[in-house]
């Protein structure tokens, strides 16, 4: 349902807050879409659904299926990048890589995929595999019914440029294979780093959109055009249609790696990565998706409405369509529903009864212990992401661990690396206890010098309030309060710009853990989300 608000839209950026990257803007219909990257959080892909290019819902992730996407083993930051989302002869494609290995020069493991559906909530189709010579693969449809794939070619050898260029081949739907020749249709400019292509037509001119210097702050995105698919390609005027690199006041920085739709009226917009710094360097919200209004000059080259590269907060709405906010179920924080809320999502592997059940105990979210919070294979954790910058995350859980090496608790997450966690566990000498586990650059030690006693028995309420880069646990056993648990703990650790590099986002969750390897379980009551600004 969709419930009209006004007839002047104006879209308040970010339009998709908190880790979502690398947006695959589409229009089928009156229907816009967006699809985003996802990394290690199963199910791969989210897609977002619009009507007005500023109200958006999370509608599906339909990568689903181990089949479609195994990503056990995968490391930090790896399996999906960059998906792309088009819709030609009554199907919607889905391009997508699933990246195993990426961190250490110089090679990269990308294997490059494409699923279909005639609906987009699916079911889509199992995976062909198209190639592994780069990563962020786009499909193009073109007006005489050809199908091409663009990608970036990846060059591992040392003496060469790594981000090698732009390598265009045909898609023959037919046989769902890749035929005739490759070609490098563009080196990329000065900025370098080019990747994230994607490929549109308007008057005669091809026009290839690029991401360029690396996803971070000088990141940008570049337009170039040519009369043939093939190339030359030349430069846009500005050489970066978006480009907030030279101004540290932007708000919106990071903006790079864009797409363009354009809508019933013949209005265009760019969907683009963007990253909010909470202290001029670190984004615990991750990269997030903003959309700028661009115009075609009588060039036929495509600027940015405001003028300039710089992105904006707001822009103006599509002309003749009304605001609409599309209804979406708000979840109660109780599991007393068959099916987990949409927006929780699992590491690397699906979401399955054996391991995560609302069933076993109903009224409860069962996590039956597995891996710990390092390991990159089987973790039993569920989480979501966070969305604004001061949020509370709440759980209870019961819990009654048989010895130290079971634990369960409230964790907020950014990758095996990093990470804070209030544990429940077992002390032979003083019972159940908690503490906080930080894990800070890979190197995890507890944060409390010593354990803090609780009931041997019944439910522990644990609580996170995350102020910025301020984060504070609080616990609540038997019929005490809230109570602090520990020092307010730095949550710049949760972004993408702390130790190392890395593409995601903080999330708050429920996990349990049993290293004896006999998967004891927690039982949870709610969980609870809050955000305040």
């Amino acid at each position: 349902m969709a419930t009209p608000l006004s007839s002047t839209a104006t879209i308040r950026n970010p339009v998709l807050k908190g880790f979502n990257p690398d947006p695959s803007i589409l229009r089928v219909g009156e229907d816009f879409y967006i699809a985003t990257s996802t990394f290690e959080w199963f199910p791969g892909v989210q897609i977002h659904h619009s009507r007005d290019l500023v109200n958006w819902r999370l509608l599906t992730r339909p990568l689903d299926r181990v089949s479609q996407l195994d990503m056990l083993g995968n490391p930090d930051s790896g399996g999906i990048w960059a998906p792309c989302l088009s819709h030609a002869d009554g199907l919607f494609y889905l391009i997508y890589t699933d990246v195993k290995y990426w961190k250490r020069v110089p090679y990269k493991i990308a294997r490059n995929y494409l699923v279909t559906a005639e609906s987009i909530e699916g079911p889509w189709s199992e995976p062909v595999f198209l190639n592994s010579s780069g990563f962020d693969p786009s499909l193009y449809h073109d007006e005489d019914g050809r199908k091409w794939l663009v990608n970036m070619l990846w060059d591992h050898r040392k003496q060469n440029n790594r981000f090698a260029g732009i390598l265009l081949q045909e898609f023959c739907p037919r046989t769902q294979s890749l035929i005739g020749p490759v070609r490098n249709i563009f080196k990329g400019t000065e900025r370098g780093l080019v990747e994230g292509p994607h490929l549109y037509k308007r008057n005669g001119w091809y026009y290839l959109l690029t991401a360029e210097g690396g996803t971070q702050y000088a990141h940008a995105a570049t337009l170039a055009r040519s009369r043939a698919i093939d190339g030359p390609y030349e430069l846009h005027p500005h050489t970066h249609l978006l480009d907030a690199s030279q101004d540290p006041r932007v708000e919106l920085q990071k903006a790079g790696h864009a797409s363009l739709v354009e809508t019933p009226m013949g209005e265009w917009y760019l969907a683009h990565l963007c990253g909010r710094p909470i202290d001029g360097k670190h984004c615990t919200l991750g990269r997030e998706t903003a959309i700028q209004k661009c115009v075609w000059g009588v060039d036929d080259w495509l600027y940015l409405e405001q003028g300039g590269t710089v992105p904006s907060m707001s822009v103006k709405g599509p002309a003749g369509m009304p605001e609409l906010k599309l209804e979406t179920p708000e979840w109660s924080g109780l599991f007393d529903h068959p099916q987990l809320d949409l927006n929780f999502q699992s590491l690397r592997q699906a979401i399955t009864p054996d391991w995560c059940s609302l069933g076993e105990r109903p009224g409860y979210l069962r996590l039956k212990g597995m891996e710990p919070t390092v390991s990159t294979f089987r973790q039993s954790l569920i989480a979501r992401r966070v969305q604004s910058f001061d949020v509370t995350a709440e759980t209870v859980v019961e819990f009654d661990p048989l010895n130290f090496q079971q634990m369960a608790g409230l964790i907020a997450y950014y990758d095996t690396e990093n990470h804070y966690y209030l544990r429940l566990s077992l002390d032979e000498e003083l019972g159940r206890t908690l503490n906080i586990i930080a894990t800070d650059d890979a190197s995890s030690s507890e944060v409390l010098p010593e354990d803090v006693p609780v009931p041997a028995t019944g439910p522990i309420g644990m609580r996170l309030t995350l102020r910025g880069a301020a984060l504070q646990f609080e616990f609540s056993a038997g019929d005490t309060g809230w109570e602090k648990i520990g020092p307010v703990l730095n949550a710049a650790i949760l972004s993408d710009d702390y130790a190392h590099l890395g593409f995601t986002g903080a999330f708050v969750g429920m996990c349990c853990q049993d290293i004896s390897g006999s998967c004891h379980p927690a039982d949870f009551s709610c969980f609870l989300y809050r955000e305040h600004a």
